[in-house]
């Protein structure tokens, strides 16, 4: 109930630059760089929102100094906006590696990620930040989330319902569900916009859609809920299809989604895993 009501809240307040921060090669670069840490599923996870959800921050900053600086007709706003924007983009990398940093924190805190192996890996890529930066743009990351860093990531919402499932009766086999479901999300985080493109198309029966149909359909795109219950769907239906009905009733049963809409879900993805457009 507190992950629904979080989903919700959190679709209600979307703002609009949302999703623009997970697209495949910035999602992919956490994945990576996770793995080459060592880190486990959920830190990935976490750095990723982390990430997308400071770097909304920043623009919303910089959109609001720059429209404080137009009401008071300040000169030279032209390159005082170039330069934030610069600022930005020169400390992009600088600011992923600090969520991953803090991601890792948060989550296993007997193999954090020092700061001599996060600057090694930014020297690696021929940055020279010190120690002190790297310090400073952790905190430049919780100060603008407002320490608000324990946000709930599409993994956790996965895993509780694997937990209610099992809780109710919904008897399959644990471990290798719940790996199909990981891969499967992995896969869905690193081809988003392809699947939901998918997706939509189904939705809105065109091939087409307007400006305004691509608009309200971020809300969709969001939904950490119905990406809990796409992905078991999918994953139900690949390993054990002659449960997959009564899975999908169960999903139904426990979040209100309907049926037809986690049909359709689990159809998008699998399109893409098979490459073949047959129903």
């Amino acid at each position: 109930l507190r992950l629904a009501t979080e989903n919700e809240r959190h679709l209600s307040e979307l703002p609009h630059w949302a999703g623009c921060f997970k697209e495949t090669r910035i999602v992919e670069f956490i994945f990576l760089l996770s793995e080459k840490w060592h880190l486990d599923q959920a830190a990935k996870y976490h750095a990723v929102e982390l990430l997308e959800r400071f770097m909304i921050k920043q623009v919303e900053q910089i959109c609001k100094s720059s429209r404080q600086k137009v009401k008071s007709r300040e000169r030279g706003r032209g390159s005082s906006w170039s330069s934030l924007k610069n600022q930005m983009y020169n400390t992009f990398v600088l600011r992923l590696v600090s969520c991953v940093q803090l991601a890792s924190k948060l989550s296993l805190h007997y193999n954090t990620v020092t700061s001599d192996t996060a600057l090694k890996f930014l020297q690696s890529l021929k940055y020279s930040y010190t120690k002190q930066e790297l310090l400073e743009s952790e905190l430049a990351v919780l100060n603008t989330l407002h320490f608000q860093v324990n946000v709930s990531t599409p993994l956790a919402y996965v895993e509780l319902l694997l937990e209610v499932l099992g809780h109710n009766g919904c008897l399959l086999p644990a471990k290798p569900l719940h790996q199909t479901c990981v891969q499967l999300l992995d896969f869905s985080c690193l081809t988003r916009d392809t699947i939901y493109d998918t997706l939509l198309k189904i939705a809105i029966e065109n091939s087409t859609p307007s400006k305004l149909q691509v608009a309200k359909f971020l809300t969709v795109k969001e939904d950490c809920m119905l990406l809990a219950v796409g992905i078991i769907s999918t994953s139900v239906f690949i390993l054990n299809p002659e449960h997959w009905e009564q899975v999908v009733e169960h999903l139904n049963c426990i979040t209100g989604i309907t049926s037809q809409s986690i049909l359709e879900f689990s159809y998008a993805v699998l399109k893409h895993i098979i490459g073949s457009t047959t129903p």
